[in-house]
């Protein structure tokens, strides 16, 4: 998908929320847990009762993935049932992968050929070589980790290289690789105070920001930071909305959920003369 048509759904549906699936069995509904269909039927209840709000889904590959061969199918499942019942969705695979030549390609060619994902977030630790192949999808996006919301981001990326903080100096160099029109990044919420210098760097880019919600980030400060000329923000909510309820009504909760923070979205958008 590019995003031009990503940018054209956040317009109509007046939202730029992702949902974050993040399917922890120990979390969802008593009703789901002894079921071997768990994974499927939880996320497509979610996707059902959110969709109309978000413009993007990004399930966290790990609780897939803790499943072996049967969670991996469901995952296919899942995103087979986003691509055929609404195309319209971007989807991305929270998958933070990174390594070298023909190891990235082949992750790459995982998700997204065999998967069928529209992006994927990337680790940037191993540099161009680790990131140029996944580039070279062509309508596929790279997330790239750019400055995180978790407290141990302070040990890196936060780091004076060269008289500026280490995860400057990757976004400036990120911008000459191959492919990099691209590339999208990670902004955790709680780290606002920075998207002004971050936009700086990329003005043009999507900005995936996780950490609105359950994290204590301000949407309203996200989008006055990270706003660009063609809006240029996925926010990432995941506990907040699909573990909204945990009893039988989690469905209606985490639509309700939804439409709070798209109504929260389309006020700041309406804000920033973009509808």
């Amino acid at each position: 998908m590019k995003t031009t048509q990503l940018t054209a759904e956040i317009l109509r549906k007046k939202s730029f929320l992702c949902v974050g699936l993040d399917v922890d069995m120990e979390k969802v509904p008593l009703a789901f847990r002894n079921s071997p269909t768990a994974l499927v039927d939880f996320s497509k209840a979610i996707i059902d009762a959110t969709v109309d709000y978000a413009v993007a889904y990004k399930p966290n590959i790990a609780f897939f993935e803790t499943y072996g061969v049967e969670g991996m199918a469901a995952l296919k499942e899942v995103i087979d049932y986003l691509n055929e019942k609404h195309p319209e969705i971007f989807t991305i695979a929270d998958a933070k992968r990174g390594d070298i030549g023909n190891t990235s390609t082949r992750y790459a060619k995982a998700y997204f050929e065999t998967l069928g994902f529209d992006a994927i977030t990337v680790a940037p630790y191993m540099g161009k070589d680790s990131v140029e192949p996944f580039l070279a999808f062509e309508e596929k996006h790279t997330i790239l980790l750019a400055l995180t919301s978790n407290p141990g981001s302070n040990d890196f990326q936060r780091i004076e290289a060269h008289g500026k903080p280490l995860f400057q100096s990757v976004l400036e160099k990120a911008k000459t690789w191959e492919g990099s029109d691209r590339l999208m990044y990670v902004v955790g919420a709680t780290r606002a105070d920075a998207l002004t210098e971050i936009r700086k760097i990329v003005p043009d880019a999507f900005l995936l920001v996780p950490g609105v919600g359950a994290q204590g980030g301000s949407l309203a400060d996200v989008a006055t930071y990270g706003l660009n000329k063609g809006v240029g923000l996925l926010v990432n909510s995941s506990r907040g909305i699909i573990y909204a309820s945990q009893e039988e009504d989690f469905a209606s909760a985490a639509r309700q959920a939804a439409k709070t923070m798209q109504e929260e979205m389309a006020l700041l958008l309406a804000q920033n003369n973009f509808i």
